[in-house]
Formats: structure tokens, C-alpha cells, sequence
């Protein structure tokens, strides 16, 4: 091809490529991806009506590195709720990511394209899981409740004292602190957890356990 030809060929401005690389990443459109990109936090888009927020990419990484120590080599993670953390451990871009196996409890059946690692989850239901879900079958439970409510927490505790061995990290908002203590005896950490997209509550790590990552 000469050089007149060069020319003739149309191409995308830096600007244009961004926008379509933006809509692909929405619409999971465009070329097709290496594997591990289904992975990536957002591949599943937020969706408001069922009140998720996915956390920044800083916070899904640092969250991911805590349950991959507490975990421990060939531990079992549960992620209820917080789907966004179970993508970074899956991409395999945390160190140690691959001594850990983890699965996703979830209400939005989207999240299904992980096969068996996802569990159909409805809070209002605590204890409906399958059988395959023991009792205290996981080294540590992440959770994540959808919603800022006595009800939701209430709920999701008996859930997360079903799966656990002993190991706790809870998301939610500060407000929830005396209840998450109550409930699962819980103490509020100094990190903060950050969203994509800014939420007007305060949100608050809490464990029950010694945490070197996240110091309380």
C-alpha cells in the first residue's frame, strides 16, 4: 500500500477512541477481550434499582489483599454482596490472589457468568442456600448489605454467622456501627472504603478480628 493509500484510510481522534472504548466497556460490545477482563470491576455495570456501587479500584484492591491474608494459603472467601472485591480476587492481580479460592453470594443473576463460583443470594432469605454452601465453610466473609437498614444488617448477620469460621469484614455505612457491633461484635477501622461513583454515606470497614491492613 503506497503512501497516498495511508492517507485515504479514515482514523479516530485520541477523544473518539476514548468514547468508544468507554461505550465497549458499557454495552460489553466492541473486540473481544482476554479472559481475565470479565473480571474487571465495572465489566458488570451498576445498577442502581438493586442499589449497587462498586468500589474504587484502590479500595477493591486493598479490600482483596486483606481477605487474602486473613485467608491464609488455600483459604475459602465469601463475598456477599460486594461483587466488585470477588472480581479483583479473580484477576489475579493481587499478590497471593492464586493461594485463595473464592465465591460470590449475589442477588443480581448477571453475576452468573462466574459459573460456580456465583451462589444466588436474597438477603430476605439469610439461610436459603444451597447445599453445596456449608456451615462455617470459609476462613473469612466479606459483606457488603444492599441496604443502610436495621432490617438488612439483621439479615445479612445471620447469613455471614452461617458461613464463617470466625473471620468478619463488613462494609456498610458508619452509622451502622453500635448495630454491626451488637450483632457480630464488630469494631469500626480507620480505613476508608471509596466508591466509584461518590455516595453521600459515610462508608466504614469493620472487623472482629486483628487487622494489620486495615488498623482500627
Amino acid at each position: 500500500m503506497s503512501d497516498s493509500d495511508d492517507d485515504d484510510v479514515p482514523r479516530l481522534s485520541a477523544h473518539t477512541l476514548a468514547a468508544l472504548q468507554e461505550f465497549y466497556s458499557e454495552t460489553g460490545g466492541g473486540p473481544e477481550q482476554p479472559a481475565r477482563d470479565s473480571f474487571a470491576v465495572g465489566a458488570v455495570e451498576e445498577d442502581w434499582r438493586m442499589s449497587q456501587f462498586w468500589y474504587s479500584d484502590e479500595t477493591a484492591c486493598r479490600l482483596a489483599e486483606e481477605l487474602i491474608h486473613e485467608a491464609g494459603d488455600g483459604g475459602r472467601i465469601a463475598c456477599v454482596s460486594a461483587p466488585s472485591v470477588y472480581q479483583k480476587l479473580k484477576q489475579r492481580v493481587v499478590r497471593g490472589s492464586d493461594s485463595v479460592s473464592a465465591v460470590v453470594l449475589e442477588y443480581d443473576r448477571r453475576f452468573s457468568r462466574y459459573g460456580q463460583d456465583f451462589v444466588f443470594y436474597d438477603y430476605n432469605e439469610p439461610l436459603n442456600l444451597p447445599t453445596s454452601v456449608t456451615p462455617r465453610s470459609f476462613d473469612v466473609v466479606l459483606a457488603d448489605p444492599p441496604y443502610l437498614s436495621q432490617e438488612c444488617l439483621t439479615k445479612v448477620a445471620q447469613t455471614i454467622k452461617y458461613l464463617s469460621k470466625g473471620k468478619v469484614l463488613l462494609c456498610t455505612g458508619a452509622i451502622m456501627e453500635n448495630l454491626a457491633k451488637e450483632l457480630l461484635d464488630l469494631k469500626m477501622c480507620g480505613f476508608l472504603p471509596q466508591h466509584s461513583r461518590n455516595l453521600s454515606n459515610e462508608f466504614r470497614c469493620f472487623v472482629n478480628y486483628p487487622s494489620r491492613l486495615l488498623p482500627c
